[in-house]
């Protein structure tokens, strides 16, 4: 494997990782998927030989490992992981899932989707549309912010409103989050890392955590290679500032899928 492939395919890992654990639900399937790939990759480079480029060839190589295995999902059968099941009973078009991960979390144009599902272009752009629509119809529910900068947290409020979910309250501090919380119990938790008084909005998420039995949480962070380092806890839903209305939109039907109260450690 040549030097420069291999360091493109090491650079787009930490990608993979997120977007594996995603696609799973859970941290431990999504990291054994994604050493599966990389094994199959040193074994046999004919799988993505000609890809788009090698973000593009790491994916696709995913996709043929993970589909060769059933596509499993929601492994655990209890708490959470069971709410996401049959949260997923109710998305009935196959690769729906896949291609909107793709698209607004890991931005992969059309035509790349398309590459690594093994589908038409435009079969990739209508699965798309038909993944949010069929998301965002099926779960709605509180959720909290937690974000330090006024105008970012009324975007934020902005767009959960519009895709049916009631936000319970904006904190800018860590004091103001677990206040927050234990007014009003949120079904789930949008939280910046760097919040207005220099705390963190990990430890906020984490006391959280703490009052309450498992709750899903997604990070905002302009760094989210920095908080994929394999070390575990990690966070399973992680946004990259600056984002875009269909990223958030996402994130948040993808959470209330795949929820996790799996956090990063102070």
């Amino acid at each position: 494997m040549p030097a420069e492939f291999t360091s493109a395919i090491a650079a787009s890992l930490p990608f993979l990782r997120r977007y594996a654990r995603a696609l799973t639900g859970s941290q431990s399937s999504g990291d054994r998927f994604a050493a599966a790939t990389l094994e199959a990759l040193l074994e046999d480079m004919e799988m993505v030989r000609g890809a788009a480029s090698p973000k593009v060839a790491l994916f696709r190589a995913f996709h043929l490992v993970w589909s060769s295995a059933g596509a499993p999902v929601g492994e655990a059968e209890e708490g959470l992981a069971a709410r996401a099941e049959r949260h997923m009973a109710r998305l009935v078009t196959p690769n729906s899932r896949e291609a909107l991960l793709l698209s607004v979390i890991e931005e992969f144009r059309d035509a790349e989707i398309a590459e690594i599902l093994g589908v038409g272009t435009d079969e990739a752009a209508d699965l798309v549309e038909i993944a949010m629509r069929e998301m965002e119809q099926s779960v709605a529910g509180r959720v909290m912010i937690i974000e330090d900068e006024a105008i970012i947290a009324m975007d934020i409020q902005d767009i959960v409103t519009e895709i049916g979910h009631q936000v319970t309250g904006i904190a800018r501090t860590r004091d103001e989050a677990v206040a927050l919380a234990a007014r009003i119990r949120p079904d789930l938790i949008l939280a910046d890392i760097q919040l207005a008084d220099n705390s963190s909005g990990i430890d906020a998420v984490n006391e959280i955590l703490g009052q309450f039995d498992a709750l899903p949480v997604i990070f905002i962070t302009a760094f989210p290679e920095r908080l994929l380092t394999g070390e575990r806890p990690e966070p399973a839903f992680l946004i990259t500032k600056p984002f875009s209305e269909e990223q958030l939109r996402s994130a948040v039907s993808q959470a209330m899928f795949f929820a996790s109260t799996e956090t990063l450690a102070a």
